[in-house]
């Protein structure tokens, strides 16, 4: 008998969404020569690098296969992946590799250090690469990840390369592939149907969204509309409102490859600041468990080295700081020709801060009250992400500024490229602001980049630290510590030590 009524079609399955917060919106979408945290937390899903990391940095493959290094530390042969397209469907081989390689090695505000030592990239066939160093570069099989060192396509960038705002649609071989970006609003990724890992990814869009306003970031990481938010993305005042939402969960893995530090970076062409004798006294202003207990809540700990106390066995080795003293504070400042008028100010100096979080605000807010006692008046200056960047590295405006950076997996990526003299690159977002040059801390970390002794290596940077301690071209102040709030519905998001700037290939929607 037949069946009058027709048969439906089953109905196709909802798409699988997450939303990720990313805070603040990027300049560009390709972490090459911006490698700004905004930039390398969306760059990490399209972009793919040579390997990845377990928790305890071990590398584990990628874009690579397998991988060698001779006993002479000069060379490094990678064996590639094969199978892999770009999203434009154009095979990936090595002569991108070699491409990706020397553009890191000249645009990258790390790679200038990272890559220092690599004289050639051959490429012997389609599926090797050969890395040939001048010197050793211990860090360098640590500095391969997708958002750190993205590989990109040759075909796409040789006639103009990518800039720090590049604004073209990127091409990369990961999970995801570039959709829209409509400005102040959000990015869209869509899952690669073609991506050499199927049947990942296990999502079919991630939406990067940007909500500059505090409260109505929160309200949406409450309400579930952000399903991802890395970081530490929200007041901490409002983290133990959020700790007791059954739904969300604090992951305060995946950041073992960034070691971000907080540092009050001083402009040393200022005409104050520039004395050292400003900067001695503000030292000796500051306390920085002050900071760590009122401007972040606890969440954090106190640093007094350029090295993180989280980046072991390195940031172990702290050296010797001004303590706090406000009388020493008011001397240096006499010596330095500095008095204090009938009202007791010596002179008045603007302080910016990264926008990156409330945390940064209360920092300035409460150096501003703590050098008010000494007789600066500070005031507190706020403006928006790409504002802040070309203050500080293309006009060069400001005195001192409360600013973030990544350590990284390696001192001699993510601390060489601040205080390296021959890093001091205008317009360069995140390379060394404070124009800091000194021939024995550059003698220092050019020795402890190239030095294979792990006992050796550990002393020159103790000593390097020691150099920076004395000269202040800045002061670092905490190591915050860095939470992923995250759905509790969501797995795969934490894998590498790189955590949210993974790929998210595994990325997966679960319950």
């Amino acid at each position: 008998m037949i069946d009058p009524k027709p048969r439906m079609p089953p109905a196709a399955a909802p798409p699988r969404i997450v939303t990720m917060l990313v805070d603040p919106e990027p300049t560009t979408l390709l972490a090459l020569s911006n490698c700004a945290d905004p930039t390398m937390l969306v760059s990490g899903k399209i972009h793919e690098g040579l390997l990845s990391y377990d928790f305890d940095l071990t590398p584990r493959p990628q874009l690579a296969l397998d991988w060698s290094t001779e006993p002479s530390g000069l060379q490094l042969t990678f064996r590639l992946r094969p199978g892999v397209r770009w999203h434009d469907g154009t095979p990936f081989t090595s002569e991108d590799v070699a491409f990706s390689l020397m553009l890191l090695k000249q645009l990258h505000p790390r790679g200038r250090s990272t890559f220092a030592n690599v004289t050639e990239v051959e490429t012997p066939d389609p599926l090797t690469v050969v890395i040939h160093l001048s010197r050793p570069a211990p860090a360098l099989l640590r500095a391969l990840a997708g958002a750190e060192s993205p590989m990109i396509p040759r075909h796409r960038y040789a006639d103009r390369p990518p800039s720090a705002s590049d604004d073209r649609p990127p091409i990369g071989t990961g999970p995801f592939v570039f959709l829209d970006w409509v400005k102040g609003s959000h990015v869209t990724l869509a899952r690669n149907p073609d991506y050499w890992d199927a049947p990942h990814p296990a999502i079919d869009r991630l939406v990067i969204r940007f909500i500059d306003d505090q409260a109505e970031r929160l309200a949406a990481i409450e309400s579930g509309a952000i399903n991802i938010a890395p970081a530490t993305p929200v007041s901490v005042t409002a983290l133990d409102r959020l700790s007791r939402n059954e739904r969300l969960i604090f992951e305060t893995n995946g950041y073992q490859y960034t070691n971000q530090v907080i540092r009050l970076e001083f402009n040393l062409d200022h005409p104050v600041v520039g004395k050292y004798e400003v900067r001695r006294a503000i030292a000796h202003a500051i306390d920085r468990n002050v900071l760590v207990a009122q401007a972040w809540m606890g969440y954090g700990k106190v640093a007094y080295g350029p090295i993180s106390p989280d980046l072991k066995p390195y940031g172990e080795d702290i050296p010797a700081v001004p303590h706090l003293d406000h009388g020493e504070a008011d001397r240096w400042l006499d010596a330095a020709g500095f008095p204090r008028n009938d009202n007791g100010l010596r002179f008045a100096l603007p302080l910016d801060f990264v926008p990156a979080g409330d945390g940064y605000q209360r920092t300035a807010d409460t150096i501003a009250t703590a050098l008010a006692e000494i007789g600066i008046d500070v005031t507190v200056r706020q403006q928006d992400f790409p504002g802040y960047v070309r203050r500080l590295y293309t006009d060069r405006d400001f005195a001192f500024a409360v600013a973030r950076s990544n350590n990284m997996f390696d001192p001699s990526v993510g601390v060489q490229r601040i205080y390296w003299s021959h890093n001091f690159r205008k317009g360069v977002p995140f390379s060394n602001g404070s124009h800091y040059a000194n021939s024995e801390a550059d003698r220092l970390l050019e020795q402890a980049s190239v030095e294979q002794d792990a006992a050796e290596r550990r002393r020159l940077y103790r000593d390097f630290q020691a150099r920076v301690a004395e000269d202040l071209p800045d002061i670092t102040l905490l190591a915050p510590t860095q939470i992923t709030i995250v759905d509790r519905h969501l797995t795969g998001h934490t894998l590498s030590a790189d955590g949210t700037n993974g790929s998210f290939a595994e990325l997966r929607i679960v319950g």
